[in-house]
């Protein structure tokens, strides 16, 4: 392997792993997409990349520029790292109820945190951003939710490497968040075989699952109405966070250490082996388990650690 300019060319080809052994189908294979070995630790350094390479060729960024965007963590993150590499500022809109993690890492890389009410979750903070943004033209706002830079990172990145490790795919299951790793990886699947299924996660309306959303709770990311989503997607599959959290826990019993909506995700992948006869499905494991460490998702009581989860957002 050549040596890197930068640690921002590290950022993509990530390995995949066979979890086959947790199947409930022996006629199933399924395969997860590690993407917590990218430097910032997630899926999201590839957007944050992309989304700042964007607005850099379109002239919108110029050196010293600062940055405004809304995060419950590892977009936030990401940014916070090429910012840093880039010499941008970065001010993180925060949900107040964010892990201890997610704040030390983006004090790490130097991101300034706005918080937003914890009670609002996600959605306020893409609110406030929204309002903070438009009372500061001077700041640069990226707007993951609305920004095609972000699918785009998944159809020319993501994508391609699925595609050139698991040729023989037939199912793609992610979870539903700002939905541009469905929609990217989705539509470079279907274009090479449309009879790939593109599954959607999302959690129960209401509840909390770290990193997903649920389209009914009032908020839809523009990039989902416009790319269409909903035509793009066979098949949506609702995963609590008890399920989330045991399959976190099933899959350390293989040596992947893994967050929690990679819980998620697994299990809506098992939930599609067991509702189809043959095929290999492959998930993306958004990103790695040391985010996740205060949860005790691994050693705690299970009833405790789905009941903290209903209060602090760990993703």
């Amino acid at each position: 392997m050549p040596v890197a300019r930068s640690v921002l060319d590290l950022i993509g080809n990530t390995p995949v792993v066979d979890v086959s052994s947790l199947s409930p189908n022996p006629a199933v294979r399924i395969h997860v997409k590690l993407e917590g070995v990218n430097p910032g630790g997630s899926v999201k350094d590839r957007v944050a990349l992309s989304l700042v390479e964007d607005a850099e060729r379109a002239g919108a960024l110029v050196p010293g520029a600062t940055l405004i965007e809304p995060s419950s963590g590892n977009t936030g993150i990401g940014l916070a790292l090429v910012s840093r590499v880039r010499g941008y500022h970065l001010k993180v809109v925060l949900p107040e109820n964010v892990s201890v993690e997610r704040r030390q890492l983006l004090g790490v890389w130097g991101a300034e945190i706005l918080e937003s009410p914890g009670s609002e979750g996600s959605n306020g903070a893409v609110r406030m951003a929204q309002r903070l943004a438009a009372e500061h033209p001077e700041w640069v706002f990226l707007y993951q939710y609305g920004n095609p830079a972000n699918p785009r990172a998944h159809y020319e990145g993501t994508g391609p490497e699925l595609y050139r490790d698991v040729p023989d795919v037939t199912h793609f299951v992610a979870g539903l968040g700002t939905s541009g790793t469905l929609l990217g990886v989705g539509r470079y699947l279907k274009e090479r075989n449309p009879d790939i299924e593109v599954w959607a996660v999302e959690p129960p309306s209401g509840e909390m699952v770290d990193g997903l959303r649920n389209l009914d709770d009032g908020y839809i990311p523009p990039i989902f109405g416009e790319l269409g989503g909903e035509k793009l997607l066979d098949r949506k599959t609702v995963v609590g966070p008890r399920d989330s959290i045991e399959w976190t826990r099933r899959l350390a019993d293989l040596g992947v250490f893994a967050g929690i909506s990679t819980g998620a995700a697994m299990a809506g992948a098992v939930r599609c082996a067991r509702q189809i006869s043959s095929g290999v499905v492959v998930i993306v494991s958004p990103d790695g388990g040391w985010k996740y460490l205060s949860t005790g998702a691994w050693t705690g009581d299970l009833d405790e650690v789905v009941e903290r989860a209903k209060k602090v957002i760990y993703f």
